[in-house]
């Protein structure tokens, strides 16, 4: 379906929504913007963003990686750094790449070197894996800084890169031997996921 424009009073009834602090109002509101024009969708999406509810600010965080724009990249930018919530950190980081892996890459890296949260760091390690772009030497390095987690889902995440890095035909043989090399003492890890994904890992 096409974007749809919309008449001031639904654009003065979706912006009154959205800022009520009421979730169950914003929230309809804002998965409504789908299907709204770019250039009447972004400004209620930034709207969103400015709001107390984490999972308002979650929501208009994805809304801007579909609704693209200059004003929306620096506003998700802002979130990732500087967010109080994990939850909006990480929808903030997943609509960064969905602009351009390569020019969020200094974000995200510098995002998972800061960030200790899970959920943040899953979220990073799950968007940049599933781009079949992601240069090998980007996702070694993500996955490495994963081992190092002391959260078990983490590092799951990080050996399943490496997995990915032993069994890609095009990664350099130099990266996919250090992949390898990373996964092997993953299968004494005190976590039996981790122990599973290089086990998997090593089969590739």
């Amino acid at each position: 379906m096409p974007d749809q424009p919309l008449d001031n009073q639904q654009l003065a009834q979706l912006r009154e929504a959205i800022a009520s602090g009421d979730p169950r109002r914003a929230m309809p509101a804002l998965a409504g913007l789908r299907e709204v024009a770019p250039d009447q969708a972004i400004p209620l999406l930034l709207l969103g963003l400015e709001q107390e509810v984490f999972t308002v600010r979650s929501l208009s965080c994805a809304g801007l990686g579909i609704k693209q724009s200059p004003e929306g990249w620096t506003a998700l930018e802002r979130a990732l750094v500087h967010d109080q919530d994990p939850n909006v950190r990480a929808e903030a980081a997943n609509a960064l790449v969905s602009y351009s892996l390569e020019r969020a890459w200094p974000l995200l890296i510098g995002a998972f070197t800061v960030n200790d949260h899970w959920l943040v760091r899953c979220s990073i390690l799950s968007a940049v894996a599933e781009r079949t772009e992601a240069p090998s030497d980007w996702l070694l390095q993500l996955a490495r800084l994963a081992l190092a987690d002391g959260d078990g889902t983490v590092r799951v995440g990080g050996a399943q890169i490496l997995g990915r890095l032993v069994s890609e035909a095009g990664a350099p043989a130099e990266l996919s031997a250090a992949a390898r090399a990373a996964l092997v003492p993953l299968q004494s890890d005190s976590d039996h996921r981790v122990v599973a994904a290089a086990l998997n890992g090593l089969q590739g």
